[in-house]
């Protein structure tokens, strides 16, 4: 008991500690951001419970992580003195076909988090999650009819954002699961604009409550700004917050220590290559595997193994095309990475 007790003071007095700190935050993406001016917002709920932070921001209407590449963003970024760099691509391009996404997102939001780290060397680069459009994407959904609806084109934002983050050694702000999480237990709160994409002053709110949990790692519980809604739906928002974020912090931030701007890429000890592929996975461990598994990227299992070398392959030729994990128990804990399944 004594020494449970110790841990959690020696975790509250770090938590103290990175409250007492101001993080300078830059802000990339498009009008999921500036509508409502979400890092105003955000800003508040920090003054709001004694914090502060510093802002910038470079959100161009429609822009995409590849013009971000070439515009003032990356300017801004090369120019460093970053705590936390927020990255949103633009609202669907995430959700479409593998091959699309392949060519024209992921190599450009790995090109900003290497410029992150290259200019900022303690710098937490963290993905902004988004949603899918209140009624789907009517007209993808001729090319890919999993973006017909709401669920469909949200667990294709979910699966993408999910990935990068593993893929780039980064952390992600969940907004898309709460406003997902909210839709589902409490719909009667609105959390869209008119146009069924953008967030209405509910969906800001909820996205700014999830932003000040991921940057200052405390409960939402204790917020008292409301923004303009009622104290209410407030409430329900931040204790939505609280459940799907915040008592997620670890998974959320599996790359960064949980007290602490002062952040370092994870060194990992499980690599598999080449990624993407279409026949076999060849993987390495600098220590013994107790256990080795596939998985969707919703966490169901596909197959198992108990691998007698650390260096072995794996045959993927079953699988359909499509984003997976490899998870593997090692004696320092358990590792799981991402890695795309090619025709």
């Amino acid at each position: 008991m004594r020494k449970h007790s110790a841990i959690l003071l020696l975790l509250l007095s770090s938590i103290t500690l990175h409250a007492q700190n101001t993080p300078n935050v830059l802000f990339v993406g498009n009008s999921y951001i500036y509508t409502n001016n979400l890092p105003q917002m955000v800003s508040d709920i920090a003054t709001n419970m004694g914090d502060r932070m510093t802002y910038s921001a470079n959100t161009p209407g429609g822009c995409t992580f590849m013009q971000h590449c070439s515009n003032q963003s990356m300017t801004m970024i090369q120019q460093g003195s970053w705590d936390i760099v927020v990255l949103q691509e633009q609202s669907q391009l995430p959700s479409f076909r593998q091959w699309e996404v392949e060519q024209q997102c992921f190599p450009y939001a790995q090109r900003l988090v290497d410029s992150i780290y290259a200019n900022n060397p303690n710098a937490e680069p963290m993905f902004y999650m988004t949603w899918g459009r209140k009624y789907g994407d009517a007209d993808n959904a001729r090319i890919f009819p999993v973006l017909s609806t709401y669920e469909g084109m949200d667990s294709m934002l979910y699966e993408r954002y999910t990935y990068m983050a593993e893929a780039y050694h980064a952390s992600l702000c969940p907004v898309g699961r709460v406003w997902r999480h909210l839709r589902t237990n409490h719909p009667e709160i609105e959390l869209y604009a008119s146009d069924g994409s953008h967030p209405s002053m509910a969906g800001t709110y909820a996205a700014a409550c999830s932003f000040y949990v991921m940057f200052f790692h405390r409960d939402p519980d204790s917020i008292s700004f409301s923004a303009t809604l009622d104290e209410q739906k407030a409430r329900i928002i931040r204790n939505t917050v609280k459940t799907v974020v915040f008592d997620s912090l670890a998974f959320w931030r599996h790359n960064y220590p949980l007290c602490g701007i002062d952040t370092q890429k994870r060194q990992t000890t499980l690599t598999f290559y080449p990624n993407p592929a279409s026949s076999f996975l060849t993987v390495k461990t600098a220590t013994e595997i107790q256990y080795f598994s596939i998985e969707y990227i919703n966490g169901r299992t596909i197959s198992t193994q108990h691998p007698s070398t650390k260096e072995f392959q794996i045959d993927i030729r079953q699988l359909l095309p499509g984003i997976y994990v490899i998870k593997a128990l090692t004696n320092t804990g358990v590792i799981s990475r991402p890695f795309i399944k090619q025709p």
